[in-house]
């Protein structure tokens, strides 16, 4: 479908508006991205962030809880939330004439979120429900991003599980509630993004006419993130679903804002290594791996500011140890920054890398969700659409030095111990 360049603009009370018009879409998406996530949460308090992102549908000053879904759904759109390590973001897809209902919504809860005890109670309980269907009761479950960060990260803000400890999220109270809405929920905190077959200009009035009233409040300062690299981690946890054992590499990858070109060799890099039968580590691990799948990004690529995680994760059989998977993976690398790499191997991987990325962008949903998210963390909406053509110029020389700036350093290892055997 024909699109646009994205439109930018900020309202007087701080809030960014994102816009931009795809000819021909037959719906239209409208995101909320709000500059909190796990990397926000005060010490004590894991799973906060997570724990606000279901309190958000708990209702507002002209919004009965619950009503936000009932009401996007009865337009004939989807709706739903999703928090990341820098952000929270809330996404409807819905016909185009239901904008202004979404918008709406959007703008009542921004202003005035209805916090209670009763809420705060019920979520506690139904995030707690998550955590055990998605951790506690699934083979691998949470394996690695709620346990990785722990091994690779020294300080708690980068270190902390963000889904939660039970006895962190049963010490929340309706009073923190309250504060972290006021802290982080401000509109100079925030960026809505419209995208759709719509006129920007219009798109932009619209969201004025909603958001506008919506009271300017402090934007509380960016969490610290950066730390000195630490020398070699080892950590280890216990499956007890988990049919065989896995190991898991974390690296630290570079800052996204300072080397994009780096950061993106590294996207190449990821691919050449695991995707495919002929995948490099793939072939180096043999017999030794049952599967083996790496990434930039706990949550995918450029979901998360400065640092970030470059990631890979082997399950393999007990007699095989996780000091053998990292010799493995030091050893492929290695051999990636000497350079030996051949021309149509690393082509593959480029090629394959662009088509993962348009893929990623095809439906109104992903569009919308990467143009408010890369304009959040780093001041570019269309980020995820220049990605494509960034991939496509990497050369072997930049991959190489993506696999020297991997195997210079000193990895996290995490061993997840089988208590099952396989079957």
């Amino acid at each position: 479908m024909p699109k646009y360049s994205p439109q930018r603009a900020t309202l007087p009370n701080g809030l960014r508006v994102v816009t931009q018009r795809v000819l021909g879409a037959p719906a239209v998406g409208v995101a909320v991205h709000y500059g909190v996530g796990f990397r926000s949460e005060p010490y004590g308090r894991s799973g906060f962030a997570h724990l606000f992102e279901h309190m958000m549908f708990q209702g507002s000053r002209n919004v009965a809880k619950g009503e936000h879904f009932s009401l996007v759904q009865a337009a004939g759109g989807s709706v739903n939330g999703s928090t990341y390590p820098d952000h929270t973001d809330y996404h409807q897809v819905t016909p185009c004439d239901a904008l202004e209902r979404v918008l709406y919504l959007e703008a009542d809860r921004m202003a005035s979120l209805d916090v209670t005890e009763a809420n705060l109670r019920t979520q506690r309980d139904v995030v707690k429900e998550e955590i055990r269907l998605n951790v506690d009761n699934r083979p691998y479950g949470g394996f690695p991003w709620t346990v990785l960060p722990a091994v690779l990260y020294g300080t708690w803000v980068n270190a902390h599980n963000g889904y939660g400890d039970f006895e962190d999220l049963d010490r929340a109270t309706v009073a923190e509630c309250a504060e972290f809405f006021a802290a982080h929920y401000a509109p100079g905190n925030a960026v809505v993004t419209i995208c759709g077959d719509i006129d920007p200009g219009r798109a932009l009035d619209a969201a004025a006419r909603y958001f506008s009233g919506v009271l300017a409040r402090a934007v509380p300062e960016r969490a610290v993130l950066s730390e000195t690299l630490p020398g070699p981690l080892w950590g280890c946890v216990h499956d007890r679903l988990a049919p065989r054992p896995a190991t898991a590499l974390g690296y630290r990858m570079p800052d996204p804002v300072t080397n994009l070109v780096g950061y993106v060799a590294n996207m190449v890099l990821s691919t050449l290594l695991t995707t495919g039968e002929r995948a490099l580590l793939k072939q180096a691990l043999g017999e030794t791996s049952i599967d083996v799948s790496s990434g930039c990004g706990l949550f995918g690529p450029l979901h998360a500011r400065d640092p970030d995680t470059f990631v890979m994760v082997a399950t393999h059989s007990p007699q095989v140890s996780s000091e053998q998977i990292a010799r493995g993976v030091q050893e492929t690398l290695q051999k990636v920054a000497q350079g030996a790499v051949e021309e149509n191997v690393l082509g593959r991987a480029v090629a394959v890398t662009v088509s993962r990325l348009h893929q990623g962008l095809d439906s109104l949903m992903a569009r919308t969700r990467s143009l408010g998210a890369r304009e959040l963390l780093f001041g570019r909406p269309g980020l995820g659409e220049t990605l494509p053509e960034l991939v496509a110029a990497t050369t072997a020389p930049q991959v190489s030095a993506a696999a020297n700036g991997l195997c210079s350093q000193a990895p996290a290892v995490l061993s997840l111990l089988a208590e099952r055997t396989a079957r």
